[in-house]
């Protein structure tokens, strides 16, 4: 039987700073101090990947799957590290305290890198900065040269960039890394100073007994440097433009399915490397995390692809992937293998036999399980096996309390009142959710921030389908009390998590 254990889900974004954004400073700490005194045993964050406005700022598309979002450095630890002085730092321009303004936070982090890496370059020990470029080599040298090449030719996609630089010709990249060698170093240097705070956290975490639960996007984006370096495990055609793209069919939420435009893999090109591209993928990531989620994970079973010509998901087909010898190879490398398969919606009976087979937990969201009269339905917690995560909701969801008050009919209160043995009242919703999960035999409770606040749809991280106005809710310093922490100890303790 596993343990019983519970956590909270928080994106780094969303800590309380005053600069802007949360980071990995003080409050980051401080929030795990939350977690440890409140008896969570997991702090479950997005991903971490650089993100962009072209891409409506989400965690989700990202330049590539092994850089980290150099906003989320913190200028605090920068300053106590001799990095910049009091002096560099300016007060950040007023702004809403519980929402990230990224197009601001961008100006003023990057004036703050530039006086750290300026200061950096005279005088400072470079031991550790060049062992970090080393050890990851692997991914941070064509990266650096990605992002400093797509500033060059003005965030044009790199398949319209020059055909030397397209088709990665030696002699261009050579010549490329020579003209832009301060560029460079200066994009590996945040990367530098990511990782190093972001080790001095997960060390704090560890100390406190708290698990780091990461997630993985199973896509990347197609503007990436890993389709620009690994081209030839993707779908593309000889002008490297995808000719298959991602996405999921027609359903009951969709009459034309969803087309998200990441190009698909090659499984028979990875096939023959062994599936080495993941495996590299994966280490790093079980380096970073305790635990991971696998976001869309029946795509590693099945997937839909698309025509690329294809303006919806309609005439899309599925293909099958090797799921038994990929997973195989994937155990037969890592000794444990933490993941948490992204099971929501529609699930074939091949996905749930792969999971099984490979003992990977699925997920159970609580949002979703009055919808209709079905004592049977699998988010019911009476229908629970220990060996799953239970959510309130996720951060696709609205928040409990949003979901009660504007989104949930009539008939889902009833079920839920009538599941509770009470009546049900919105300003307190989120705990009877909390409670239900808490209760549940699920090995492992997640519980989002925003719904042990009791807070509404404005506090909502992402709303899918909607380009704009996604990913910037942030906690208020303060928010949390002494009064909440021995609210969710007695809780957690109760149910016997933690």
């Amino acid at each position: 039987m596993p343990k019983r254990e519970s956590g909270v889900l928080l994106h780094i974004t969303s800590l309380p700073s005053a600069y802007g954004i949360g980071d990995l400073g003080p409050s980051a700490r401080e929030f795990v101090d939350f977690l440890a005194e409140s008896k969570q045993r997991y702090w479950q964050v997005l991903p971490l990947n650089p993100t962009n406005s072209a891409c409506g700022n989400s965690p989700y598309s990202s330049f590539s799957s092994y850089a980290a979002n150099p906003y989320l450095i913190s200028p605090g630890l920068l300053l106590r590290d001799g990095l910049i002085t009091r002096e560099d730092i300016v007060p950040f321009p007023r702004h809403a305290e519980d929402k990230v303004d990224f197009e601001a936070v961008r100006l003023y982090k990057n004036r703050i890198f530039k006086l750290a890496f300026e200061r950096f370059k005279v005088g400072r020990d470079k031991w550790t900065y060049d062992l970090f470029c080393s050890n990851n080599k692997h991914w941070l040298d064509d990266f650096a040269l990605f992002v400093v090449l797509k500033d060059h030719f003005q965030g044009k996609m790199w398949n319209t960039w020059p055909k030397e630089l397209r088709d990665r010709d030696h002699q261009a990249l050579a010549e490329a890394r020579r003209n832009f060698q301060e560029e460079i170093e200066r994009e590996k240097f945040q990367q530098y100073l990511f990782f190093t705070q972001w080790e001095e956290l997960k060390k704090y975490c560890a100390e406190k007994g708290v698990k780091i639960f990461g997630d993985i996007p199973i896509y990347v984006s197609f503007d990436s440097a890993d389709v620009w370096t690994n081209p030839q495990l993707f779908k593309l055609d000889d002008d490297k433009n995808p000719t298959f793209v991602a996405g999921v069919p027609p359903d009951y939420f969709s009459q034309t399915g969803q087309r998200w435009g990441n190009p698909v893999y090659d499984w028979d090109k990875l096939r023959q490397t062994g599936y080495e591209w993941w495996i590299k993928r994966l280490t790093h990531n079980l380096a970073l995390f305790d635990l991971i989620r696998i976001d869309h994970f029946r795509g590693l079973v099945g997937f839909w692809q698309i025509p690329a010509a294809e303006e919806t998901a309609v005439n899309g087909s599925w293909v099958s992937v090797p799921a038994e010898d990929f997973f195989f190879r994937l155990t037969k490398h890592f000794k444990h293998l933490p993941v948490v398969a992204e099971d929501l919606g529609i699930i074939t009976d091949d996905v749930r036999e792969t999971m099984r087979r490979f003992g990977f937990w699925g997920m159970k969201v609580l949002l979703f399980a009055f919808g209709e009269e079905n004592s049977h339905h699998p988010y019911l917690p009476h229908n629970f096996t220990p060996e799953c995560v239970v959510y309130t909701g996720t951060h696709d969801n609205n928040t409990t309390r949003g979901w009660f008050d504007h989104e949930a009919r009539h008939d889902e209160k009833e079920r839920l009142a009538r599941y509770l043995g009470r009546a049900v009242h919105g300003h307190e919703v989120n705990w009877d959710m909390i409670r239900l999960a808490l209760e549940s035999v699920a090995a492992l409770a997640i519980l989002p921030m925003q719904d042990l606040l009791g807070l509404g749809e404005k506090a909502r991280m992402n709303k899918p389908g909607t380009p704009k106005g996604n990913w910037d809710w942030r906690m208020i310093p303060h928010q949390i009390t002494p009064q909440l922490t021995l609210k969710l100890w007695k809780m957690t303790d109760e149910y016997g998590r933690g």
